[in-house]
């Protein structure tokens, strides 16, 4: 069921232990797979298709975090914190995702550590790919520098 790309991010040990809980959807351009703010009910991963990752922002719009496709893992950490989902993912293009409910998700990883160690490297790699957009946004030639910023604030 999941793609090559999932492959090489499972293991083949967590892929085998998440078929029975993963679920098949189909959703159409601009179908809202979930929203900011609402309970994290569960996991997505992408199989073929494109999701726009939108980052609510401070005037009531939303802002493009990312486009996430086949392979992406959307909403872990939410899930796995049992939070709100912290931002909203949408289709942006006729998109076939696996369905992981959060609680068989948590309690599949229940006691087990070897599964949980390999969550972890997932979570460590969204980390890694975070910090490098964040960089990638701070080198942006249009951001102020620094000393002009300390100027306006002094």
């Amino acid at each position: 069921m999941a793609s090559e790309f999932m492959r090489a991010r499972l293991s083949p040990e967590l892929e085998q232990a998440l078929r029975p809980i993963m679920t098949l959807r189909e959703f159409p351009k601009g179908t809202t797979l979930y929203r900011h703010g609402a309970a994290a009910s569960g996991l997505y991963l992408v199989e073929e298709g494109a999701v726009r990752v939108l980052l609510p922002t401070s005037d009531s719009q939303s802002q493009l975090l990312e486009v996430a496709g086949a392979g992406a893992i959307l909403g872990l950490s939410e899930s796995l914190s049992g939070g709100n989902y912290r931002v909203t993912a949408q289709a942006d293009e006729p998109t076939t995702a696996v369905f992981i409910a959060r609680k068989d998700f948590v309690q599949l990883l229940d006691g087990r550590h070897e599964l949980c160690m390999q969550v972890v490297r997932l979570l460590s790699e969204s980390l890694h790919g975070l910090y490098h957009r964040f960089r990638s946004v701070s080198a942006h030639p249009g951001r102020p520098r620094r000393r002009a910023l300390n100027e306006k604030l002094n």
